[in-house]
């Protein structure tokens, strides 16, 4: 059983900037693909980001996309998401994911393992 668990949340002005980090449990999350989704109060969850195991291929939501960076460091079992020129609308608790299969994919449903969350508030 792979464990998540996120850090680096917080609250940040429009066009500020945070990192956020997701810690596995296990050393198998080196052959996984690891990702971020998120959720805002009353909408539904959306895919932010994922990068497969040897970290040179990554998909972005387009609302994301030039602005977060994901990116992975094996060693440390570790996933960042850098998060730059936050807008208002990035505000909601951002969830890490693990999937099992080197495949990134949009889906929520394809992930086998989520973290407890961190909360994202964007301030206008």
């Amino acid at each position: 059983q792979v464990q998540l668990v996120e850090s680096g949340g917080g609250l940040v002005q429009a066009g500020g900037s945070l990192r956020l980090s997701c810690v596995a449990s296990e050393r198998t999350f080196i052959t996984n693909v690891m990702g971020w989704f998120r959720q805002a109060p009353g909408k539904e969850r959306e895919f932010v980001a994922a990068i497969n195991w040897s970290g040179d291929s990554a998909d972005y939501a387009d609302s994301v996309k030039g602005r977060f960076t994901i990116s992975r460091d094996n060693t440390k079992s570790t996933v960042w998401l850098q998060m730059n020129s936050l807008k208002p609308d990035d505000t909601a608790s951002y969830y890490c994911v693990c999937r099992r299969i080197n495949s990134v994919v949009r889906v929520a449903s394809y992930y086998n393992y989520w973290g407890q969350g961190t909360q994202v508030t964007v301030s206008s």
